[in-house]
C-alpha cells in the first residue's frame, strides 16, 4: 500500500487547472451550486442546516481506533449532548416539550450519520423506537407517564422486538405476555432460548426499561403480538430486576458504539396498565377488545406506526453515499496516474472514462435516491401529522418505505466500496472513513426489515393491486393490458418488434441514441419492465388461493425470485420518476441541463443493467441495445466538467467529510511534484531517459 496521505492544509486548484475548468464550463451549461444545494435540502432545509451544524462539532463525532467499551461510553454521553442541544425532541407532543414535527425529526436524525453512525442509531433506538413505541402504541396516559423521562434520557430504553429465533417474521415471535386476572398483571416469559430478545440496542449496559413485543394471551386466547412497557434494571445499581436476565452481544462488524445485547424473562410481572393499548386492550376481568376487528390488520397497523425506522435509514444511506462521493470525486480531480496523453504530465484520475463510469453512475443513482427519499419523507409527514392519514395512505407509506430502503442501503454499501477502491490504498486508511462507514452501514441492509423480505412485501402489494384490477380477467386480457401499457404495439413476443426496430435504427446509431435518451422512451422501458414482470408472475400464481396451503406455498416459492426482481424494478422506477419530477422544479437552465444529463445517465444505466431482459423480451433490438453503452459514455463526457459542482451541492463541508484525501493535500503534492520535474527539465540537469535514447538511436541513419 503506497498511497500514504498526510494532512497538508487545504489547497485551492492551481492557476492552470482553474483556468482549464473555467474554459470547459464556458462552452456549455453552468450549475448553480447554491440553488441546487437549496433544492437538495428539501422541505426541511432549516432543520437539516441545524442538524449539519451539530454533526460538524467534534463533541459528537466518532474517534476511530477506540475499543468498543470506550466507544459505547462516549456515545452514551453524546446522547445527553443531543438532549441539551434540542436535537431529538421534534416529533414528540408540544405539551411535553416537542414540536410535533415528524418530517423534520427524520430530516435532522439522518444527518447524524455524518458524525457517527453509532450515535445516530443509538439515538434512533432511544427516541425513534423506544420513545416512538410509547408515543404511537400507547395512550396519552402512557405518554405523560413515561415520555418526559425518555425525552430527557432519565429512562434509557430498549426496543425489544427481534428474537434469536425470529427476526423479520415478527408475527411468529415466541415471547408471551399472559394475563393473570387474579392479580391484574401480565406475566412475561421467554419460554425457550430461541425466544430471547436479541440484537437489542441499549440492552447490554444502558437500558433501564424496554418496550417488549410479546404474544398477548388472555382467557386462553392468543390475540397476537402487542407491546408492553417493562422495567429492566434498578436505576441505582444498574442490575437486572428479578426475573430479567441478559448478556452482551459483544463486538460486531460495525456500530460498536451501541451496546447490543440479549434479554430474557422468567415470570416477570407487570401491571395490566403497562400494556400499550392504543390498538388492543385487556379489561380488569381479562376481556380483550380492539378498535380493529381483523387480527391481521391490527398487527400491521401496530407495526406500521413504527415505519419511521425504515424512512430514516433510507435517508441516512443517501447521506452516507453523498459523503463518500464528495470525497472520492474531490480526490479524483487531484490525483494523477500515468502519462497517457503527455510526455510530461500524468493524467487526472477523473479524466479516465472508467473512473467516470464508476463514480458518475453512482452519483446519478445517489441523486435519484435523494429525490425519492424527499418524496418518502413528505409522505411520512403527511401521514403522521394527520394531514393525509387514511388506511390507504398508511399502506402506501409502508410500501414506499419498503421499496426505497433496500435500494438506498444496498447502494450505500456499493458506493462506499467503489469510492474506497477509486481512492486506491489511501481509501483503505481509516482516516479517510470509507472502510469505517461501510462497516457501520453494513447492518442497515438487514435491520428495520431485511431488504429481501421488504422487497417481497412490495411484490405482494404489486400483485394485490394487479389482482384487484383484473380479478375476473382471463389471461388474454392480462396480456393485452401489458402490451398496451408498454408501448401500444402487440409485437413483443413475436420477434416482429425487434425486426421493425432494427429496420428503423439501421444506418443511424444517432437516431437510436436519441430514442433512448428521450424521457418518454426511458419511462416506457422502465415501466414496461415492471408491468410485464408483475403480469407474468400474476399469471403464474393465478388460482393459488384455491390450492391447498402447502401447494400454494410451493407455487409461490417457485416464483419468489421473479417477485423480488419485479419489486426491485418497481423501486428503480420510483427513483427515476422522482428524479424526473424534481427536474420540473429546477429554474436555472444550466442546472436543469446538467441534471437532465445525470437523470439520463441513471435511466440508461438501469437499462444497461437489465439489458439482457430487454433483449430477451423484445423490448430493444440488438442494434439499439448496442447504443446504450455508447450513449452512456457520451453522457460521462458531458457531466465531467460539472462533477465537482454536483457533489459540492450536497452541502457537506470538511467537518462532515473528515477525510484526508478531500482536504486538497493530494493536489498540493501533485503540484509540488510537477514543479520539481519542470525545474529539472528547465535546468538541463535531468538525467537522460533510456527509452528516449533508444528511440533516437533507432531513428538515426545507419
Amino acid at each position: 500500500m503506497t498511497d500514504v496521505v498526510d494532512r497538508t492544509p487545504a489547497r485551492q486548484p492551481g492557476r492552470d487547472e482553474a483556468a482549464a475548468m473555467q474554459s470547459s464550463r464556458q462552452d456549455g451549461p453552468v450549475v448553480d451550486v447554491a440553488g441546487l444545494g437549496e433544492q437538495l435540502l428539501g422541505a426541511w432545509a432549516d432543520v437539516r442546516r441545524e442538524a449539519r451544524a451539530l454533526a460538524g462539532k467534534p463533541e459528537v463525532q466518532k474517534i476511530e481506533g477506540r475499543t468498543h467499551t470506550e466507544h459505547r461510553a462516549r456515545v452514551f454521553g453524546q446522547l445527553k449532548y443531543l438532549v441539551d442541544n434540542n436535537a431529538v425532541h421534534r416529533a414528540f407532543p408540544v405539551r411535553l416539550g416537542g414540536s410535533d414535527d415528524h418530517g423534520g425529526n427524520i430530516a435532522g436524525f439522518e444527518e447524524l450519520v455524518t458524525a457517527d453512525p453509532s450515535l445516530q442509531i443509538k439515538a434512533g433506538v432511544q427516541w425513534g423506537l423506544f420513545g416512538s413505541a410509547v408515543m404511537h402504541l400507547g395512550t396519552q396516559e402512557h405518554q405523560d407517564k413515561w415520555l418526559p423521562g425518555i425525552m430527557s434520557l432519565q429512562i434509557p430504553g430498549c426496543f425489544a422486538m427481534t428474537e434469536t429465533g425470529h427476526g423479520s417474521d415478527v408475527a411468529s415471535i415466541a415471547t408471551t405476555a399472559t394475563y393473570d386476572q387474579a392479580t391484574r398483571e401480565f406475566v412475561i416469559n421467554t419460554p425457550f432460548r430461541a425466544a430471547w430478545k436479541d440484537y437489542i440496542g441499549n440492552a447490554a449496559n444502558d437500558g433501564l426499561a424496554a418496550v417488549v413485543f410479546a404474544q398477548l394471551v388472555t382467557k386462553k386466547v392468543n390475540h397476537g403480538v402487542h407491546a408492553f412497557y417493562v422495567e429492566l434494571r434498578d436505576p441505582a445499581t444498574k442490575e437486572f430486576l428479578p426475573g430479567v436476565g441478559g448478556e452482551d452481544d459483544g463486538i460486531k462488524g460495525g456500530l460498536n458504539g451501541i451496546d447490543n445485547g440479549r434479554l430474557h424473562f422468567s415470570n416477570v410481572r407487570i401491571p395490566r396498565t403497562n400494556l400499550l393499548n392504543r390498538y388492543g386492550d385487556v379489561a380488569p376481568d381479562g376481556t380483550y377488545s380492539s378498535p380493529i376487528e381483523s387480527p391481521g390488520r391490527r398487527f400491521f397497523t401496530m407495526l406500521g406506526t413504527l415505519v419511521q425506522g425504515r424512512v430514516s435509514l433510507d435517508g441516512a444511506a443517501v447521506a452516507a453515499s453523498k459523503v463518500a462521493l464528495k470525497t472520492a470525486i474531490q480526490y479524483a480531480t487531484e490525483r494523477r496516474q500515468f502519462n497517457a496523453s503527455s510526455t510530461t504530465d500524468e493524467e487526472v484520475l477523473l479524466d479516465y472514462q472508467r473512473h467516470q463510469r464508476r463514480l458518475f453512475t453512482r452519483l446519478a443513482t445517489t441523486y435519484a435516491a435523494g429525490f425519492a427519499h424527499e418524496q418518502l419523507l413528505r409522505k411520512f409527514d403527511d401521514v403522521f401529522s394527520g394531514a393525509h392519514d387514511t388506511d390507504a395512505d398508511r399502506q402506501d407509506l409502508e410500501t414506499l418505505a419498503a421499496a426505497l430502503k433496500p435500494l438506498s442501503t444496498w447502494h450505500a454499501l456499493d458506493t462506499l466500496q467503489e469510492c474506497r477502491e477509486a481512492c486506491g490504498g489511501a481509501g483503505f486508511l481509516i482516516e479517510n472513513r470509507f472502510a469505517s462507514l461501510r462497516a457501520d452501514l453494513d447492518v442497515y441492509v438487514t435491520f428495520e426489515g431485511d431488504n429481501t423480505v421488504l422487497l417481497q412485501l412490495v411484490a405482494k402489494r404489486l400483485l394485490a393491486d394487479y389482482a384487484k384490477e383484473f380479478r375476473s380477467a382471463d389471461f388474454g386480457v392480462l396480456a393485452r393490458y401489458v402490451v398496451d401499457q408498454a408501448a401500444g404495439v402487440a409485437l413483443h413476443r413475436t420477434g416482429l418488434r425487434q425486426v421493425a426496430q432494427f429496420v428503423a435504427d439501421s444506418g443511424s446509431v444517432q437516431k437510436a441514441a436519441l430514442a433512448l435518451r428521450d424521457e418518454e422512451g426511458q419511462r416506457t422501458l422502465l415501466a414496461d419492465r415492471v408491468q410485464s414482470m408483475v403480469a407474468e408472475v400474476g399469471a403464474a400464481l393465478k388460482g393459488a388461493n384455491k390450492l391447498p396451503q402447502h401447494q400454494a406455498a410451493a407455487l409461490f416459492n417457485q416464483h419468489q425470485h421473479e417477485l423480488i426482481e419485479a419489486a426491485q424494478a418497481h423501486a428503480e422506477l420510483l427513483q427515476w420518476e422522482a428524479f424526473t419530477e424534481a427536474l420540473a422544479d429546477v429554474r436555472d437552465d444550466g442546472t436543469k441541463q446538467v441534471l437532465t444529463w445525470l437523470r439520463d445517465l441513471f435511466g440508461l444505466s438501469l437499462i444497461e443493467k437489465h439489458l439482457a431482459w430487454y433483449l430477451m423480451n423484445g423490448r430493444l433490438s440488438m442494434q439499439r441495445g448496442r447504443t446504450v453503452g455508447t450513449y452512456i459514455n457520451r453522457l460521462l463526457v458531458k457531466i465531467r466538467p460539472h462533477a465537482v459542482d454536483l457533489v459540492d451541492a450536497f452541502g457537506y463541508g470538511p467537518e462532515h467529510l473528515r477525510a484526508a484525501v478531500a482536504t486538497g493535500a493530494e493536489g498540493a503534492r501533485q503540484d509540488e511534484a510537477r514543479a520539481w520535474f519542470r525545474e529539472q527539465r528547465a535546468s538541463g540537469s535531468a538525467p537522460a531517459d533510456e527509452k528516449s535514447l533508444l528511440a533516437l538511436k533507432a531513428r538515426a541513419p545507419r
